[in-house]
């Protein structure tokens, strides 16, 4: 039974590729000594070409070059993870700063509920390529409640193959171009946002599997939260149901930090992960306008109605508080 609780930890992290979707070794947060090296040429001229590959009648100034690059800024950000109103624990990130064009990106989590815990600690490595990021290596390491297990995942271009190991199990896959591990493939996503591509569809490798995911912008809102206010852009993850429905905030002044993310179960809010603090180690350029995608169906006043109503009655109910006291005893 207790395996039930430990797979809602396991959603924090894995319920979108793009925010939680794993990250980190456990080293300290930069220091604030430590300072972000300016953009090199050879960078924003290989952005310019991005840019004038999605649209090449428009040549990109060298303020909307250094948007597109700023997700890769060195920053640190710092979530509060919330089932319905009760807090879970944290989740920090952080990309330090590089000067040779090798990227490690961090994540960790503490989660816990009564008895029950989760932790995980995840490392990306990988290299800036013609205006993509490429991966390199991905180490995810989970210990708490249930079982403890280790996955690690190299991409090994020039063999054209991807090693992976998942609980032990080792398995070779074919090498494919615009295929990310979960955690990079955030800053992908949040440097696509900036440049306006489409479509946003990312193919990410993860427990032996290539998984294939897509979103869209619904539109502009501003995000009240503990730590402030922010102006976002509000994304989705596509799916064929509405049974389940996964919605995040972005700030495009923040180089698209994601602010928030809520998921909806069958109308009801059952997961709430919100920025408790950030820090950019320098000024972030002007974002241009976002691309709107809007909603695909006719029927999403209806389903922002529904979403509306699950964010008025948040908290869990006393039959769901037993349930997990329940799983917590079992």
């Amino acid at each position: 039974m207790a395996n039930k609780l430990t797979r809602l930890f396991t959603l924090i992290l894995c319920i979108s590729p793009v925010i939680f979707a794993h990250a980190s070794d456990n080293q300290p947060l930069t220091s604030d000594a430590e300072m972000t090296e300016p953009l090199g040429l050879s960078q924003t001229a290989v952005i310019g070409k991005q840019g004038e590959q999605v649209n090449p009648t428009a040549a990109l100034s060298g303020i909307q070059k250094a948007a597109i690059l700023s997700p890769l800024t060195a920053h640190t950000a710092k979530y509060n993870v919330f089932y319905g109103s009760i807090e879970l624990g944290v989740a920090n990130y952080r990309l330090p700063a590089t000067d040779s064009g090798f990227y490690s990106y961090h994540f960790d989590s503490d989660v816990s509920l009564f008895i029950l815990s989760d932790q995980r600690h995840l490392k990306s490595e990988f290299t800036l390529e013609d205006g993509k990021l490429v991966p390199f290596r991905y180490i995810h390491e989970r210990t708490g409640t249930g079982s403890d297990y280790t996955e690690q995942t190299a991409f090994a271009k020039a063999q054209q193959f991807i090693h992976t190991i998942y609980k032990q199990e080792a398995l070779k896959l074919p090498y494919e171009e615009k295929v990310f591990d979960p955690l990079m493939v955030q800053l992908q996503f949040r440097m696509d946002l900036a440049a306006n591509i489409r479509p946003l569809d990312y193919k990410m490798v993860k427990e032996k599997e290539v998984d294939d995911y897509q979103f869209r912008v619904l539109g502009k809102e501003k995000v009240i939260i503990e730590s402030g206010t922010y102006d976002t852009v509000k994304v989705e993850v596509v799916r064929d149901s509405t049974k389940r429905q996964t919605f995040f905030w972005m700030a495009p002044d923040l180089a698209y930090l994601p602010v928030r993310l809520s998921h909806f179960s069958k109308g009801s809010k059952q997961l709430d992960i919100q920025l408790a603090s950030y820090q950019f180690e320098q000024a972030l350029p002007p974002m241009t306008p976002v691309l709107i995608d809007g909603p695909e169906h006719e029927g999403s006043a209806a389903l922002d109605k529904l979403v509306a109503d699950a964010e008025n009655d948040a908290g869990i109910s006393e039959s769901e508080l037993d349930n997990i006291k329940q799983l917590a005893t079992d």
